[in-house]
């Protein structure tokens, strides 16, 4: 994969990772995130859209199969195949759009021919208090592009290059109208089907498992806390010190989905070993009635030891064992039996 490719998966993951899983305040969200590679590795198709709802893939389409598909059992037991006709076609022009796209840029930004990359995330989200979000982003080469403004209909450019596709589609205006609609009715309609095709799935609550450890170097304890197992997506993991956050001194992993659907995430921070029993790890997530506190326990030195004592009495069976054979089998050269001809050493 290419440096342009790297640059579009990172702008990918920026993208998917900041409005995707959200806050509790975000409980549904519906979005879409496309990438076009003007020369790909091998292996890498040209055009991919991706799906999701509520963080979770549901459908997915490619320039390889050139047809939308389903990726949950939900999606697929409650559309026809004209559903799937309609998606098919839409993603087919989509993708031309995207070819065109990525030659007008490589020559307004005077580039050779070679791996160049487009993308876009576009979407919406149903708050708890009934009110709607929408985004319309696009990002070229991993870097930001274009961002619509429903409530404007404007666009905010990202460099020269921008500004004139920007002046260009303001100037039309046919394409800001017809975005603000998809992403206040279209987009907010079509997540309150979804929603309902899978709400067996994507309402359910999986409790995070939590571990805490320590690790000492260099006099510094680094405390990590880990969650594991939860959904859906949101999650808070702050350390504590004496009750107070530790936002600053807090280190944060991106919550990543396991391959059972379910998520992990983790915080980390950084104590001297004396101050380690003022530290506390507060978890907070919707399949929990309150907050949970974990602390670090470290093990106790019995554990060695424990392990010490049984090693010993493992030797001392396995010598006793021997010496069994070995009486056995002077035993029996006292009753007369001879060792087999040829097999003296």
């Amino acid at each position: 994969m290419g440096p342009g490719q790297v640059g579009a998966l990172g702008l990918g993951l920026r993208l998917l990772l900041g409005v995707l899983g959200g806050a509790a305040s975000e409980p549904h969200s519906l979005r879409y995130f496309d990438i076009g590679v003007s020369d790909p590795s091998p292996g890498v198709p040209q055009f991919v859209t991706v799906g999701y709802v509520d963080g979770e893939v549901f459908v997915r389409y490619d320039s390889e199969t050139r047809r939308m598909a389903p990726r949950v059992d939900w999606i697929a037991a409650n559309t026809d195949q004209q559903y799937w006709d309609r998606e098919t076609e839409n993603l087919q022009r989509s993708e031309q759009v995207f070819h065109v796209g990525l030659d007008t840029l490589r020559e307004r930004y005077n580039q050779s021919r070679g791996s160049h990359t487009l993308q876009r995330m576009y979407g919406c989200d149903l708050l708890e208090d009934g009110s709607i979000r929408g985004f319309h982003q696009i990002g070229y080469e991993g870097n930001d592009f274009l961002a619509f403004d429903k409530d404007t209909l404007t666009y905010t450019a990202a460099d020269a290059a921008a500004l004139i596709t920007k002046r260009k589609w303001e100037q039309e205006g046919t394409d800001a109208e017809r975005n603000k609609y998809y992403l206040e009715n279209t987009c907010i309609e079509w997540l309150r089907k979804y929603m309902s095709f899978g709400k067996d799935v994507l309402e359910r609550r999986e409790r995070p498992e939590v571990r805490v450890s320590g690790m000492e170097a260099e006099k510094i304890l680094t405390l990590s806390c880990r969650a594991h197992g939860f959904y859906p997506r949101p999650i808070s993991i702050s350390w504590l010190k004496d009750g107070m956050v530790q936002e600053q001194e807090t280190q944060r992993g991106s919550t990543v989905p396991n391959s059972d659907g379910t998520y992990h995430a983790w915080a980390t921070i950084d104590v001297l070993p004396g101050n380690r029993d003022k530290y506390q790890c507060r978890v907070e997530h919707a399949s929990l009635p309150q907050p949970g506190l974990f602390s670090w326990e470290p093990q106790s030195n019995l554990i060695p030891i424990v392990v010490g004592v049984a090693v010993a009495v493992v030797a001392v069976i396995a010598a006793l064992a021997g010496f069994a054979v070995w009486k056995s089998k002077q035993g029996k050269k006292e009753k007369g039996y001879n060792v087999a001809p040829g097999m003296m050493l």
